[in-house]
Order: C-alpha cells, then sequence, then structure tokens
C-alpha cells in the first residue's frame, strides 16, 4: 500500500462477520505455501504441526497502567527485530473462497495487514500475514517460528503512531484443526496475530500448519 490513509475518518470493523464463516468450518485463513519445485526451506522452529514445549503460551503480558489505546489507522512497515524482519505492509481482504489473501509472493518482503479486522493498536487482535518462502527461496516471514516470548514486534502506522508488542506465544496449528476463536478472539486487549505457512510440507499438498505468533500492546509510540 502507498497511500498515506491517515487523514481519513476512523473507521468502525465488525472483524467477527467475516471471519466467522471461516472459523465455523474450522479452517486456517491462509492459502497453503506458493512453494514450487524441489520443495521449499522449512520455516527454522516449525517444521513440525506440534506445539513445543518452549512454544506454549504462556500468560500475556499486563499492559502498562497507562497504556494508550490507539485509534484506527493503516499500517505502513512491521519489524521483529529477533528474526530481523523489517518489511513493507500492504493491505489485504479475503479472496472468493473466504481465505485471507497473502501478498504477492513475488515480493520476498511484504507482509499483509488485514483490512477488515482492527488495526494494530486498536483494542482486538489485529492479522498480519506473510508468506514464508516463494520459488527462489525465503520470504518475510521465514523465520517466525524461531520468535520466543518477550521478543518485541513494532507496527508502524500512517497515522505516525508505532505500536509495540510483546510476544507471549508461538503455536503451529494445523490447517484442517484451525481453532480461529482462539486466534482471532477479542481478549479485551489491543493484540496482534503475525501468521504464515508452516508444518510439514509435500510439493502435491504445500504446507500442512500455520506458523501463529501471539502478542499483546505494551507500548505506543
Amino acid at each position: 500500500m502507498t497511500e498515506d490513509e491517515s487523514d481519513r475518518p476512523p473507521r468502525r470493523y465488525s472483524p467477527w462477520g467475516v471471519l466467522a464463516l471461516v472459523m465455523l468450518t474450522g479452517l486456517a485463513m491462509m492459502r497453503n505455501g506458493t512453494n514450487l519445485d524441489g520443495g521449499p526451506p522449512q520455516p527454522t522452529a516449525a517444521a513440525a504441526v506440534a506445539v513445543r514445549a518452549d512454544q506454549r503460551p504462556v500468560a500475556p503480558p499486563a499492559p502498562p497502567p497507562d497504556l494508550e489505546v490507539l485509534d484506527h489507522s493503516s499500517v505502513q512497515r512491521v519489524r521483529i527485530p529477533s528474526v530481523a524482519v523489517d518489511a513493507p505492509v500492504m493491505t489485504v481482504g479475503l479472496d472468493a473462497q473466504g481465505w485471507i489473501e497473502a501478498p504477492p509472493p513475488q515480493d520476498r518482503n511484504l507482509a499483509g495487514w488485514y483490512l477488515n479486522g482492527v488495526s494494530p493498536g486498536q483494542r482486538g487482535s489485529a492479522v498480519i500475514v506473510g508468506h514464508v518462502d516463494n520459488a527462489q527461496g525465503p520470504s518475510v516471514f521465514y523465520g517466525l517460528g524461531s520468535v520466543k516470548p518477550g521478543h518485541h514486534i513494532e507496527v508502524e502506522r500512517y497515522d505516525g503512531r508505532t505500536a509495540v508488542f510483546e510476544v507471549y506465544g508461538v503455536e503451529v496449528f494445523a490447517k484442517d484443526d484451525f481453532p480461529g476463536a482462539r486466534v482471532y478472539g477479542d481478549t479485551g486487549h489491543p493484540e496482534l496475530r503475525v501468521i504464515t505457512c508452516g508444518g510439514g510440507y509435500s510439493k502435491a499438498r504445500g504446507y500442512d500448519g500455520n506458523v501463529v505468533v501471539f502478542a499483546r500492546m505494551v507500548e505506543a509510540r
């Protein structure tokens, strides 16, 4: 996305309406990886559809008592310093089958923010997605499975504000048993979910899971 939307009136979104069909059918809202000949490299720490002991969710960080909850704004950039992610963000919606559209796979350093959900920094669970790899090799969220509780994610918004989130869980869910209510549910706090493909891979079926990072906002600057 190249347009600065910070001067537009805030818009109210109700993500549950558009997410309901997918959640009720138990499907993850990303397609299989776009990987081609020879099979792709695996995410560094999320190669199996299972929850590792060091990835099991811990208690979310307590938000500071004076934490400012932000208004709606489009998203400009996402940074995850612990895995060297520093990527522009475009807006994405749902495709005809009801899946969240991933950004174009040709751009290996591009993430997508789900426009019909909340903004990162608003109360609720914002969603950012991206490819794990493409035909040329690793893409923007290749290292997402290496993120650990306590690591920070910074989301730069078009209104000039940056929402800072602290990771409290990293899990891998099978696509055919995706816990939509748990991933997308509103906890009452500003939260972020970062999602990419993961798990086992086959050329015929693509990835069989999704890596999901759970994070809660701890700072707005």
